[in-house]
């Protein structure tokens, strides 16, 4: 068996290549693996940073992603001193940064609704077929297939949505300025024949 570097072997002392390692004192803490700090650290600070999460969230989900986001966060940039408190602060700018964004959907979604509510529709049910063909073949190619798919296939909004690479409220949107553009035209060759 051997005798470890820097030890008597045979008589005769090994001598050793300076390195860094040699160079820090034995009272200065020698620096472990970072990934395996960041998991003592995970360990550590999971319970604190979702337990400061989980009551300023709406649902368990919510709390989960912005932890998931906070981790995340410490691994992508780390700081110079990785800490449960740095760790919570990260928490709280990813929760704001969520109610923002929460806040600008709420503000569109409450924006169509009132425009789609704000439309009444009182024109009559009944249409001459010729001549709201035409009026669909000489609109542009989104409002045609917009039209088409929830009113000649019967497709709820949602899968017209699916089928245009589109979100629900953008089609939503999409169908009230298609409906528009229809009547116009459609109107407007009334008051020509």
């Amino acid at each position: 068996m051997t005798a470890p570097e820097g030890h008597f072997s045979q008589g005769r002392r090994k001598t050793v290549a300076p390195s860094d390692d040699l160079s820090v004192s034995a009272s200065e803490p020698v620096s472990a693996d970072p990934h395996r700090a960041l998991l003592d650290l995970y360990d550590r600070a999971l319970p604190q940073v979702y337990g400061y999460l989980r009551p300023r969230c709406a649902t368990v989900a919510e709390a989960e992603d912005l932890t998931a986001e906070v981790f995340l966060a410490a691994v992508r940039r780390p700081p110079p001193e990785l800490s449960i408190a740095w760790l919570v602060t990260v928490a709280r700018h990813k929760l704001v940064d969520h109610w923002r964004s929460d806040e600008r959907v709420r503000r569109g979604q409450a924006a169509l609704a009132l425009e789609t509510a704000t439309v009444e529709d009182p024109w009559e049910a009944q249409l001459d077929v010729t001549r709201a063909r035409e009026v669909l073949s000489s609109m542009g190619g989104h409002h045609r297939a917009v039209l088409s798919l929830r009113y000649l296939d019967g497709l709820p909004v949602a899968a017209v949505a699916e089928h245009m690479g589109r979100t629900p409220h953008a089609t939503e949107a999409l169908l009230v300025r298609a409906r528009q553009a229809f009547r116009r035209a459609y109107e407007e060759g009334e008051e020509d024949a």
